[in-house]
């Protein structure tokens, strides 16, 4: 609303009251809000007596360890080869590009037994990079933690390309364009330019990849069974004793895979305070 001062014209914004829909929308999301706390309350409070049991069992922690190292090296290599792909679809117009962008996001479509299928058949011991690899260079994909790997990676490095994407299209691509012209090489504008601007965007990808790899069961329990993973130890458990020690080790590995999820948004959070403080 308009109103008349001495200086001339100046806009009054209306009183700030909830109205219906911030009430509406306060309420649904308030609905989805509980719908995933309290499973996971649920959760904790029954298991609580059994975790420190849980705790105790060496199978359950080299299981949730496994977990921990392949989904950091399904998180490294998803950096390695998506960070690239996404500096490349949000700088670059090309015949194909969409179905480049909606293979990317296919994964995130697929039945993850459906993706363990696929894998088994491509990376097995008869199939056609995994019988000439093991034969080659000695690198199996079944029983070891290279096909782990390839699983989690399989279902997980959409989140790190296209969290990086967006990161490098909030990049002012004038800003690379100067840096052209006072004599840096496209390199050089890479790696001072585009990286630090969009390191929020790719740092969020990557922690996406690894708490997703981290959690990933229907892949890896068909492409590699043993040795078992976090998910797989405690889909066993569930199965072989029953849901009190498969419920210990769920929080077990939910405490874990939390705190390290927690402490990568903060490491990333800060270096972008950091720059940002420069």
């Amino acid at each position: 609303m308009a109103i008349e001062t001495q200086g001339g014209w100046r806009w009054r914004t209306a009183p700030s009251h909830p109205h219906s829909v911030f009430l509406l929308c306060w309420f649904l999301g308030g609905v989805l809000l509980a719908f995933i706390a309290i499973p996971l309350i649920a959760l904790a409070g029954y298991s609580a007596a059994n975790l420190a049991e849980v705790a105790r069992m060496a199978d359950v922690r080299a299981a949730i360890l496994l977990s921990l190292e392949a989904a950091f090296l399904s998180a490294t290599f998803a950096a390695l080869i998506g960070v690239p792909l996404a500096y490349v679809l949000a700088r670059s117009s090309f015949p194909g590009k969409g179905a480049v962008a909606a293979l990317i996001d296919l994964p995130l479509a697929v039945p993850h037994t459906v993706a363990g299928i696929g894998l088994l058949m491509v990376f097995g011991r008869h199939g056609p990079l995994g019988e000439p690899l093991h034969a080659l260079v000695g690198i199996k994909f079944w029983g070891t933690i290279a096909g782990i790997v390839v699983a989690m990676m399989f279902v997980s490095a959409p989140y790190t390309v296209n969290a990086a994407r967006m990161g490098f299209e909030a990049v002012d691509p004038r800003l690379e364009k100067i840096a052209r012209t006072l004599g840096l090489g496209p390199w050089r504008t890479f790696m001072r330019i585009s990286l630090p601007l969009a390191w929020r965007g790719i740092m969020t990808g990557i922690t996406l990849t690894y708490a997703r790899s981290i959690s990933e069961f229907g892949a890896v329990v068909i492409l590699v069974y043993y040795p078992m993973t976090a998910p797989v130890k405690i889909y066993e458990l569930f199965l072989r004793i029953g849901l009190d020690q498969a419920a210990g080790a769920a929080v077990l590995l939910l405490i874990v895979s939390l705190s390290l999820f927690v402490l990568l948004r903060y490491l990333a959070h800060q270096r972008e305070t950091i720059r940002e403080n420069r």
